[in-house]
């Protein structure tokens, strides 16, 4: 079956079942592979992805019930340039094993363009189900903190 996707700005037709999860539709078929398997079962944040700038969980969604753009890690730097969430997480080199950080960082974008100020309150409800096996939320918070600032800074 032919599925007309919005991915990363661009309009893809892909030949996949509707109820193929959009995660496989995104690393097996269209070949973008940043956004990672992680549970299966929208626990842990890995496969988040961005569908018209909310974050959602790729690996329970079906692929043809997704209507709005999808945006996904590799949609987010612009012409070479990296995002302000994206450039925070190199600052403080917040990756350890870094599998579950593309998650982290479509979370903590959507949280930024909805909140350019987060308070803690805000950043813990956000990022709430994004896990870190190797613990970086530390990390995490502060590259949050920076992106903010880099967004103040550019505006």
């Amino acid at each position: 079956m032919a599925l007309t996707l919005t991915i990363n700005g661009a309009t893809r037709i892909v030949d996949a079942p509707a109820d193929m999860p959009l995660l496989w539709v995104l690393r097996d078929v269209i070949k973008l592979k940043g956004t990672k398997y992680g549970c299966g079962i929208a626990a842990c944040g890995a496969c988040t992805v961005l569908v018209d700038g909310e974050p959602v969980r790729s690996c329970v969604t079906l692929a043809g019930d997704v209507t709005g753009a999808v945006t996904t890690i590799e949609g987010l730097a612009e012409d070479g340039v990296l995002s302000a969430v994206q450039q925070a997480w190199v600052e403080l080199n917040v990756a350890q094993c870094g599998y579950c950080q593309s998650g982290q960082i479509m979370a903590a974008t959507a949280l930024l363009a909805g909140k350019p100020d987060p308070d803690d309150a805000e950043v813990t409800e956000a990022m709430d189900g994004n896990l870190c096996r190797c613990g970086t939320y530390p990390k995490i918070r502060a590259a949050i903190a920076r992106a903010s600032a880099l967004l103040k800074d550019a505006a």
